[in-house]
């Protein structure tokens, strides 16, 4: 069995900055890849931003230089960092992880809405 645990989500004004935090628990073995997915309203689920165990990291267009993905992988934890939000980054940002033998699992999401 294996939880990721998100927090961190919640309501910002334009302009603020939101620290998201996802820690991988249970029978997970040899992380390869963390990262950061993002679902609108009416829209479909998009990349935010990867990491690999490597610290090779992946971000998308609409995000690059303001926000920043980290991991900690002795603690199986893997944190976006936004900061300059607007409101079309609003939505529910889910924690991804590919482990060793392609195993893929999903976080319960977090929302965010960036709103005055």
């Amino acid at each position: 069995q294996v939880q990721l645990v998100e927090s961190g989500g919640g309501l910002v004004q334009p302009g603020g900055s939101l620290r998201l935090s996802c820690a991988a628990s249970g029978s997970i073995f040899s992380i390869n890849i963390m990262g950061w997915y993002r679902q609108a309203p009416g829209k479909q689920r998009e990349l935010v931003a990867i990491i690999t165990r490597g610290t090779t990291t992946n971000y998308a267009d609409s995000v690059k230089g303001r926000f920043t993905i980290s991991s900690d992988h002795a603690k199986n934890t893997v944190y976006l960092q936004m900061t300059s939000l607007k409101p079309e980054d609003t939505a529910v940002y889910y924690c991804n992880v590919v482990a060793s033998g392609a195993r893929i699992y999903w976080g319960q999401g977090t929302p965010v809405t960036v709103s005055s």
